[in-house]
């Protein structure tokens, strides 16, 4: 779609927000489509220390609830330790993952010739 018919539909589009007094109140469709799109700014270091809180939260909550097991716990059965502790590990392979192929990729591009 080029710049002129992005234009003229903008136009129809206020022309008839302004003919009906229901949508007069609301924002006009440029305002809105230009936020919709766009995703939260964060950078790499924020990404990933969002990301090892999760699974180092994971982990403890399992190894908390192996604990509460151990000690007898009537509320910390067997099936949601076991459920925990899968979940810990999944995240911890999930990540040990990503770290290995973000390191490779680093190798690769650092063994690229110039």
């Amino acid at each position: 779609m080029s710049n002129i018919e992005i234009q003229s539909v903008l136009s129809q589009i206020r022309s008839l927000r302004s003919q009906s007094p229901a949508l007069a109140d609301q924002p006009a469709a440029a305002e809105s489509i230009s936020t919709v799109g766009r995703a939260p700014e964060t950078s790499f270091a924020e990404a990933a220390k969002d990301v090892l809180d999760s699974v180092n939260a994971t982990q403890q909550t399992a190894n908390d609830l192996k604990t509460r097991f151990q000690m007898g716990d009537p509320q910390a059965d067997l099936a949601r330790v076991m459920l925990a502790s899968g979940r810990a590990q999944v995240s911890f392979t999930a990540l040990t993952e990503v770290r290995n192929r973000m390191v490779n990729a680093y190798q690769d591009v650092m063994n690229m010739p110039i």
